[in-house]
């Protein structure tokens, strides 16, 4: 967008467009006019006709949209929107949401159930709006520029446009090295590049007054009858919630498939995927060789749930020697640096379900929604939830910090101002939910959605994850967190599972996306980090303390982070992601 009279550069535009390619293998489109420039890489799911092609634009109207996920009430907004009066000539989701903004204003993003990253623009009156779903879980990101901006779904397109100030944004680098590489919005790690937060509409006049509304609140506010509830009645509420979820979750003109690790999370998917009459549903678990005596997969666990639901399964097994050799793509393939081992894991699963499936479900966010994590109970009855939420959660204190980067990238301890103020906003008292709260809404939008968005979008796969329906995570901020917290966690979701998968799959120990060759950074791994941080962008960059660096580097394993990530890796990655993005 231009707001200095200035033309667009369509080359830009087309660069930014040809770096998300992977995004949209099935078709591209743009439109470019003197002040704005839209474009678009298509990933056919929703009609699958060339009617759907974007940018869309209808000029009996005056509006235009481009758009990145799935409205998966599509089907009801467009009978209400035809018995106002409209008219459709395409049957999927794009024009739906055109013509509902049309309608209703900027309000008809509250009447959306789905994943979005969108912008909209009036032909008319100059006006841009750019929105983003209520848990964040489609990205996009922004890059001002002198006279005008410049917005994508990823970061590198932004890059690929032409000059960004690429320099370290200090507070991004703090919530990176304290959060396990989150860095919430709207900063990112470059200062030139800002990300729109979720549940946000930011619109923007013809001469570049901006305005940003957040147009949806989790509240853990609870009537007196959520409260008094009894276990057994919510288990039912939440499984006809999450039965909903799923249904709608289905909505495709192209099968639906389901990453299937052998959990709870995932099985509970599976097992009412299911109970849809999904037929002919295809599932997909990737596993990886032992390293040190740690198992590397969880075939058998997946394998008990496709077998008992009749699935056409696939385990993608992986040699460690392709995952090292695999491992720059999947850097490339990031947005932002992602410390969590499993993202190679997903990249290598989501390269191998693309072959046969366009559209999976997935069971991210369970562990934040509904209290899986170790860290909750601590926080039952806590006087000082900050404080024993940053003892629990941070990978480092501000001291901490001290110790590890060079005084000039120190700054003031930001990550402890942002915890604080995000657990004690209103609208949750218990400490329980408080954290929660700032799990779902924040660190779960900047982890485990991202690296899943990421990872199968680099083939043109869209992963679903219907646990984060904004209308169970309303429901599930009314359940007490004692319901929550039951059997260790989760104990409100494991009761509804059994009522629909295997009781063996509920009760055996809690496992993880295990990516052993990464957990031990040794080895190919160890090297590519040595040269990575003793190379002369890295020393020009000057981020860390050298003989911290040299500590970490001669006993990987001994640095570890009360989450037993690993410290060297953590600093590792960042800045083999800054040599393959900006430098």
């Amino acid at each position: 967008m231009r707001f200095d009279g200035q033309p667009v550069d369509p080359a830009a535009l087309q660069r930014m467009n040809q770096r998300q390619a992977d995004r949209g293998p099935d078709g591209q489109g743009l439109m470019a006019f003197d002040r704005w420039g839209f474009a678009h890489r298509r990933l056919r799911i929703m009609d699958l006709s060339d009617a759907a092609q974007q940018p869309m634009f209808d000029p009996a109207l005056g509006v235009g949209v481009v758009f990145n996920g799935a409205i998966y009430n599509h089907h009801e907004l467009r009978r209400d929107l035809v018995g106002r009066g409209y008219r459709f000539h395409s049957t999927g989701d794009t024009e739906v949401l055109l013509k509902a903004y049309h309608a209703w204003g900027p309000a008809f993003v509250k009447r959306l159930n789905g994943m979005f990253a969108f912008a909209l623009w009036e032909r008319d009156s100059g006006r841009v709006v750019l929105g983003r779903d209520r848990l964040g879980i489609k990205p996009l990101y922004l890059a001002p520029m002198a006279g005008g901006l410049r917005f994508a779904s990823s970061l590198p397109a932004l890059l690929a446009a032409g000059p960004v100030d690429t320099a370290i944004d200090r507070d991004g680098l703090h919530h990176y090295l304290s959060l396990h590489a989150i860095v919430p919005a709207p900063a990112t790690l470059l200062r030139g590049v800002r990300k729109l937060a979720p549940a946000t509409l930011l619109t923007i006049e013809a001469d570049g007054e901006q305005h940003e509304e957040r147009y949806w609140q989790l509240s853990y506010a609870r009537s007196a009858a959520d409260e008094s509830r009894s276990f057994e009645a919510w288990r039912e509420i939440l499984l006809a919630s999450l039965r909903a979820s799923v249904r709608r979750q289905l909505v495709s003109d192209v099968p639906v498939g389901a990453l299937l690790s052998g959990g709870v999370d995932s099985s509970l998917i599976v097992g009412l995927m299911a109970e849809q009459g999904v037929t002919d549903l295809r599932t997909y678990n990737v596993g990886f060789e032992d390293v040190a005596g740690e198992t590397g997969n969880e075939f058998e666990y997946a394998e008990t749930v496709a077998g008992h639901f009749g699935t056409v399964h696939e385990r993608i097994f992986v040699p460690e020697r392709e995952l090292i050799d695999r491992l720059p793509e999947a850097i490339a393939a990031m947005s932002e640096p992602m410390v969590s081992h499993d993202c190679i894991g997903f990249y290598l699963l989501s390269e191998a379900v693309a072959r046969h499936s366009k559209v999976v479900q997935s069971g991210q966010g369970a562990d934040e929604v509904f209290g899986g994590y170790h860290w909750y109970p601590r926080l039952a009855g806590s006087t000082q939830p900050v404080d024993d939420y940053a003892v629990a959660f941070l990978d480092r204190d501000h001291a901490a910090m001290a110790q590890v980067l060079q005084p000039d990238w120190l700054g003031s301890d930001v990550t402890r101002a942002f915890i604080e103020r995000a657990l004690t906003a209103p609208g949750a008292v218990d400490p329980v939910d408080q954290a929660l709260r700032l799990d779902t809404t924040v660190m779960l939008v900047d982890d485990p959605v991202k690296r899943v968005d990421n990872m199968t979008m680099a083939f043109g796969l869209e992963a679903r994850v219907p646990f984060l329906d904004h209308e169970l995570v309303e429901l599930a901020a009314r359940i007490p967190s004692r319901h929550k917290l039951a059997q260790g966690g989760k104990g409100i979701l494991k009761e509804a599972a059994r009522q629909v998968i295997p009781s063996s799959v509920i009760d055996r120990p809690k496992g993880y996306f295990p990516v052993p060759a990464l957990k031990h950074v040794r080895g190919r791994v160890l090297e590519m980090v040595r040269d990575a941080l003793s190379s002369r962008a890295a020393r020009n960059r000057n981020l860390f303390r050298p003989e911290v660096l040299q500590q970490w580097l001669s006993a990987p394993s001994d640095h570890l982070t009360p989450l037993r990530g690993s410290m060297l890796w953590q600093a590792g990655l960042l800045e083999l992601w800054l040599q393959q993005h900006v430098d």
